[in-house]
């Protein structure tokens, strides 16, 4: 991404370490882990860390909420990002930042976990200032921007420092607004356009959720650095549906 390639990822529901692993042989760039709607918790995720690590894809996690023990624990176990959800403030991100930047970004506790190797990492082997500097810049930390207490003030919490990009999720946002679902409203459009451009102009990462495929390429068009489509289980439904389809 910071050579301004695209970069494609789904969300996990099936809750199996060799899903995951089999989407990273698939050529997906990420796998963002859900326990925000999902089932999963911190045991389970550090298993599905270690399954995307071992096929070469990033594991991404959204958080259930923003407090420090939801954003210390998936850290620890190995997500490499975190998407934080309902955000509605400024001071909100700020303790965000506060909890998964490590010193002098933030107060991230220190201690020695699978997530770095136990600290047998090579990056975890040349002291605390160098670990930390490689942390907090290899370590994601995005808000989703899904209320409108986030989209009023996107400007000014995309700018903040530790603050590493945006994650829209259309459905939420424009339930927000006021029209649930109705993507080519002009306010709606509107909202979604505001949160790229205010990441652009800080030159940070937007992501953007997409349902289908030609919202894929509409979106990467649109200017979007990440496109985080569907769900590995309708992704699952889907194909055999394709099958069972073509097989009568």
């Amino acid at each position: 991404m910071l050579n301004g390639e695209k970069t494609l990822g789904t969300i996990h529901q099936i809750g199996s370490a060799t899903a995951v692993e089999a989407l990273g042989y698939a050529g997906f760039d990420y796998v963002l882990i859900d326990t925000e709607h999902g089932p999963f918790d911190v045991e389970s995720v550090q298993t599905l860390a270690r399954a995307a690590k071992l096929a070469d894809i990033t594991p991404l996690v959204r958080v259930k909420d923003g407090e420090r023990n939801s954003i210390l624990k998936m850290l620890d176990v190995g997500a490499m990002g975190l998407i934080i959800p309902n955000v509605q403030s400024v001071d909100e991100v700020k303790d965000i930042i506060k909890f998964g930047k490590y010193f002098p970004l933030g107060e991230r506790g220190i201690a020695p976990t699978s997530g770095s190797s136990f600290w047998y990492a090579e990056y975890a082997q040349q002291g605390l200032d160098h670990y930390f500097e490689v942390s907090n810049n290899e370590t994601l930390i995005i808000p989703q921007c899904e209320t409108r207490g986030c989209l009023d003030s996107i400007e000014e919490i995309v700018a903040l420092d530790g603050v590493d990009g945006i994650f829209i999720g259309p459905y939420d946002l424009s339930t927000a607004l006021g029209k649930p679902g109705q993507f080519d409203d002009e306010e709606v459009k509107g909202a979604i356009q505001r949160v790229l451009d205010a990441c652009k102009k800080v030159n940070k990462f937007s992501f953007i959720y997409a349902g289908s495929e030609a919202d894929i390429k509409s979106r990467y068009e649109q200017g979007y650095d990440s496109v985080t489509y569907g769900m590995d289980a309708i992704i699952l439904i889907e194909a055999c549906k394709k099958i069972v389809a073509n097989s009568k």
